[in-house]
């Protein structure tokens, strides 16, 4: 259903540059927009495109300055764009309410009012799943594990299997019992095929608001502050411990029995060796503050150069030191 743009400024909260008149439908990005959508501008480095893009409006910055397009200028650009998507698109419709006949629920498991479970879902024993939550096709939910409200989770991903631990004694690997749990506090969400592994005593804690992406492996005994955001691909070994509203990008790797700070950014393949302090951004594996990891990277392109440059000084410093031309300026 198409809404004028001075009626979609006016739910997003938006402050509207231009004709009011025109009709959107629907959104999409800057490079692929036809007449009748919106897209949005966040990044600076998309700059260029509004020269080119044919959508019929552009969601931008407060401060952006630009006359061939209609605009709706916010102050934050990306949540602005976020609510237009859910004004003319909606949520995902879901194909039926409740539980799917198709998913095996042990019949000691709870399960809150309005929550969905789709087929192949197993939810083991004793399992606690709280209010208006969503587990996609072949979700695991094992013994004990604790769920809160409106907490979704992905296809394939497994809530609680075994954490990694093993005593090796002689050379062979003993299996220690994992007797913990998992605990997804509310408004969590969980990505496809990740994995969250149950404590060995106690429990494996994801924090109320934050998003775990797709392909993740949390250890067990790990906890993960509120509203943080972990990417794809990433690793956290067991008992680490996570602050609120941390970051880390796709590939990050962290030690175990690591301590992670409040407010830290992590970049793409990060490998955390050492304990990150609150408030930073670390890169580089291993992972160093970012400033300084990028003068060591800068260097890295430099050292064919400089590795020339050393062969010659000491090709310098033998000629000057053979015995000719030692008795030469000593002469």
């Amino acid at each position: 259903m198409a809404v004028s743009l001075k009626s979609l400024a006016q739910q997003i909260r938006a402050e509207l540059i231009g004709d009011g008149d025109i009709e959107i439908h629907s959104v999409n990005t800057l490079e692929e927009a036809k007449p009748g959508q919106i897209s949005f501008l966040a990044n600076p480095k998309y700059v260029k495109q509004l020269e080119t893009t044919q959508a019929s409006a552009v969601i931008v910055a407060s401060s952006v300055k630009f006359d061939r397009l209609p605009l709706l200028k916010s102050k934050e650009p990306y949540y602005a764009f976020t609510q237009a998507v859910v004004a003319l698109h909606g949520y995902r419709k879901h194909p039926f309410q409740g539980i799917h006949a198709e998913a095996h629920i042990d019949p000691s498991a709870t399960i809150g009012e309005g929550t969905i479970i789709y087929p192949g879902v197993f939810i083991g024993p004793r399992v606690k799943i709280g209010r208006d939550c969503v587990l996609h096709p072949n979700v695991v939910v094992y013994e004990d594990c604790i769920i809160g409200d409106r907490v979704l989770i992905h296809a394939n991903s497994v809530i609680g299997s075994d954490g990694f631990g093993f005593a090796t004694v002689q050379g062979i690997h003993h299996k220690i019992p994992q007797v913990g749990k998992v605990v997804l506090e509310d408004d969590v969400e969980i990505g496809a095929c990740s994995t969250l592994d149950r404590a060995a005593l106690g429990s494996t804690v994801i924090g109320k608001g934050s998003k775990v992406g797709n392909l993740n492996a949390i250890g067990h005994n790990v906890r993960i502050g509120e509203h943080a955001l972990i990417i794809a691909q990433v690793g956290i070994a067991g008992s680490v411990r996570i602050g609120h509203h941390c970051t880390m990008a796709g590939q990050v790797g962290v030690a175990g029995h690591l301590k992670i700070g409040n407010n830290v950014t992590l970049g793409a393949q990060t490998g955390v060796i050492e304990d990150i302090p609150d408030q930073s951004t670390f890169i580089g594996a291993p992972a160093m503050p970012a400033q300084q990891a990028r003068r060591v990277y800068s260097l890295f392109t430099q050292l064919p150069d400089l590795l020339s440059r050393i062969k010659q000084l000491e090709q310098k410093v033998e000629e000057l030191s053979t015995p000719d031309n030692a008795g030469e300026q000593t002469q």
